[in-house]
């Protein structure tokens, strides 16, 4: 009988161990996918960005146009007026963003560019260039947890939506009457969605969505063993927990699908069709299901992740300002 207890309590203290050593796991598992700052002590950060430049569309021509953009974007930067703002998110963290103001910026049309996973508000210039040149004043923010901006944990857009309501509101203070442009670029691009599905307000004339994700939660699925070379037997399910605990939201919130069938304003989808991070279905199952009466999709034929602009530069941008200008 003190045998049987004996290996009871045993077992008992195993499955006690295994379940503490198994949160401790999936705690490392949400802070190395959502906190910058710990994903470059794990090298987690390197490894992320290593196999998302390997999988992108590696051409003399879309190389030749990333070194191009690089260089507008660096003109862009000597010749426009550019300051740096601070605000603050509902909940309290300080938030950055680079603000670019036209000469004369009243009655000129705002655009806010949204950044992609871990990056920060530099990677958006080179398309800040092209607005600029349009007569766009603009804002950059850096979104939270990345780049200059507070924040506890990344927030696959769902929290940033409200960030960016939060900026919006700082540019509607000073230019109440201007038009407002989305644009945004993978997560920023899913982040633009996922407001799509808030009562925006009537000053935002059309959103420009590249590369979105259509759910962060299918997302890292499918990333998991890329990223971290480890199946998922039910980590992302407990790493969800896990962050409603720690970060206060749910990444299954996370999904722009459950916000563009409340969609009403106008969107322009872009996809390249060799996107290996986000697969281009995203972007033709979040078409069909955005409500909005008015809206396109391009499928750029040769790009990957976040390289529709560089595949040809003049046709991308073409579309877009021609997509604008039927809503500004």
């Amino acid at each position: 009988m003190k045998k049987k207890r004996s290996a009871k309590k045993i077992i008992l203290i195993v499955m006690v161990i295994l379940f503490v050593l198994y949160n401790i796991g999936v705690n490392i598992l949400v802070s190395a996918a959502l906190i910058p700052d710990f994903m470059r002590k794990l090298d987690a950060f390197q490894r992320v960005t290593d196999q998302s430049y390997s999988e992108m569309v590696q051409t003399d021509e879309i190389t030749e146009n990333t070194r191009m953009a690089r260089e507008e974007a660096q003109a862009f930067l000597e010749k426009a007026d550019g300051i740096k703002v601070k605000t603050l998110s509902r909940d309290g963290y300080e938030l950055i963003a680079s603000v670019f103001r036209q000469p004369d910026p009243e009655g000129q049309p705002w655009v806010i560019l949204l950044h992609g996973y871990t990056g920060w508000k530099e990677e958006m210039y080179h398309y800040a260039a092209r607005y600029y040149d349009k007569g766009f004043n603009i804002l950059c923010p850096d979104l939270r947890c990345q780049g200059q901006s507070e924040g506890d944990f990344i927030g696959m857009g769902w929290t940033d939506r409200g960030d960016v309501m939060v900026w919006m509101d700082e540019i509607l203070g000073a230019y109440p009457d201007s038009r407002i442009v989305i644009h945004g670029e993978s997560m920023g691009a899913s982040c633009a969605l996922m407001m799509s599905g808030l009562d925006l307000p009537d000053n935002v004339a059309c959103i420009i969505s590249d590369c979105a994700m259509a759910d962060a939660m299918s997302m890292f699925r499918k990333q998991l063993k890329d990223w971290f070379g480890i199946p998922d037997m039910g980590l992302i399910g407990s790493a969800r927990i896990w962050l409603l605990i720690r970060g206060g939201y749910d990444l299954k919130d996370a999904s722009a699908m459950n916000e563009v069938v409340k969609c009403s304003v106008p969107v322009l989808f872009i996809h390249g069709d060799e996107d290996r991070l986000v697969p281009v279905n995203d972007a033709k199952d979040l078409y069909e299901a955005c409500a909005s009466q008015k809206k396109e999709i391009v499928i750029i034929h040769g790009a990957g992740h976040a390289q529709s602009c560089y595949k040809d530069p003049e046709a991308y941008y073409d579309k877009v300002f021609g997509f604008i200008d039927a809503y500004l």
